[in-house]
């Protein structure tokens, strides 16, 4: 897995398997995956990734009995 930071657009992107092509890709919220011609995923990108990365801290950083922040 590759992992990449643009910092001019804010976006984190995860190459997942580079042996396989992209046809399509989905977005939900702020995520983007990319998918080959049979739904595997290929690559995904993370919009807004510092508020993503932030939120994913603060959660971590929680107790095991806090609620956890929605990321949408």
């Amino acid at each position: 897995m590759k992992v990449k930071y643009s910092r001019d657009v804010d976006i984190l992107s995860l190459e997942l398997d580079t042996a396989l092509t992209i046809s399509h890709a989905e977005q939900v919220g702020q995520t983007i995956v990319h998918l080959s011609p049979d739904n595997q995923p290929v690559l995904i990108e993370i919009l807004q990734a510092r508020e993503f990365v932030s939120s994913l801290v603060d959660a971590v950083m929680q107790p095991d009995d806090a609620a956890v922040p929605s990321m949408e």
